[in-house]
C-alpha cells in the first residue's frame, strides 16, 4: 500500500481514538449532571455534543475520500487495510450514538425536581459502563482483540445490574418504599447504560474482525467467533 494512504489510515485511526475519548468526556458529564441534577452540566452536555457531531461527519467524510482516492489512483489496499477503514467507519457510527445516550440521559433532567436519593448499585452500574467504554476505545486505538473480548463479557455485568435495580424497584414499589414514577426513572436511565454497552459490544465485534478477520456473532448464552474463510 503506498505510504500516503497508509499515514492516512494512522491518522483517521488517531482522530477516532480522540473521538472515542471525547464521548467518554461527554457521558461521564451526563452522568454527573444527572446524579448530581445539574442543570448547567446538563446544558453543556448538548453543546458538547456539536463538537462530537462534526467530527463524526469529518471521519465519516475522511474515510469515503480515502476510499475513492484508492479507487482513483489504482491504489493496492491490503485486506487487513481495507477491513481496517470498514472498522473505522463502523466504529465512528457507534460512539455518535452513545453521545446522543450521553444528551438522552441530560434531558431526563428536571430543574428543580425532587427526587429519593439513587441507590448505590445505579452509581456502580454507570461507572461500570464508563469503564467498558473507555477500555472500547483503548482496544480500537491498540486493535487489541483480547480486550475487546473482555468488553464482550463486559455487557453481561451491565444486564446483571439493570436486572438487580428492577427487582429491587418492584420490592420497594410492593413495600411502599418507592413510587412508581421513580422506579421508572431508574429503569428508564439502567436501558440507557444497557444501551451503551451494546454499542460497545458492536464495536468490540468491529474490532476482532479487524485485527483476526472473524466475525463475531451473539447467542443466548455466549459470544461465537466464526474464522475468516480462505479462498
Amino acid at each position: 500500500m503506498p505510504q500516503d494512504f497508509s499515514k492516512r489510515i494512522a491518522q483517521l485511526t488517531s482522530d477516532l481514538e480522540a473521538q472515542g475519548r471525547r464521548v467518554q468526556a461527554l457521558l461521564e458529564l451526563a452522568f454527573d449532571a444527572f446524579f448530581t441534577r445539574d442543570a448547567a452540566k446538563a446544558a453543556r452536555v448538548n453543546s458538547d455534543d456539536d463538537a462530537i457531531d462534526a467530527a463524526d461527519v469529518a471521519i465519516e467524510k475522511a474515510c469515503v475520500a480515502l476510499l475513492n482516492d484508492a479507487t482513483n489512483e489504482g491504489a493496492s489496499l491490503g485486506e487487513s487495510d481495507l477491513r481496517r477503514v470498514l472498522t473505522i467507519v463502523k466504529v465512528n457510527n457507534e460512539f455518535e450514538r452513545v453521545a446522543d445516550v450521553a444528551v438522552d440521559l441530560s434531558e431526563l433532567i428536571k430543574p428543580g425536581a425532587q427526587t429519593p436519593a439513587f441507590p448505590a448499585t445505579f452509581r456502580m452500574m454507570a461507572n461500570s459502563v464508563i469503564g467498558i467504554l473507555r477500555d472500547t476505545t483503548t482496544a480500537f486505538a491498540r486493535t487489541d482483540a483480547p480486550l475487546a473480548k473482555v468488553v464482550l463479557q463486559s455487557q453481561h455485568c451491565v444486564t446483571a445490574f439493570k436486572d438487580a435495580i428492577v427487582r429491587d424497584g418492584e420490592q420497594q414499589i410492593a413495600k411502599g418504599q418507592m413510587t412508581v414514577e421513580f422506579a421508572f426513572l431508574l429503569l428508564e436511565v439502567a436501558s440507557e447504560c444497557e444501551l451503551v454497552a451494546d454499542h460497545c459490544t458492536n464495536v468490540a465485534e468491529q474490532i476482532i474482525y479487524s485485527s483476526t478477520g472473524a466475525i463475531v456473532r451473539h447467542t443466548p448464552t455466549q459470544w461465537i467467533e466464526i474464522p475468516r474463510q480462505n479462498g
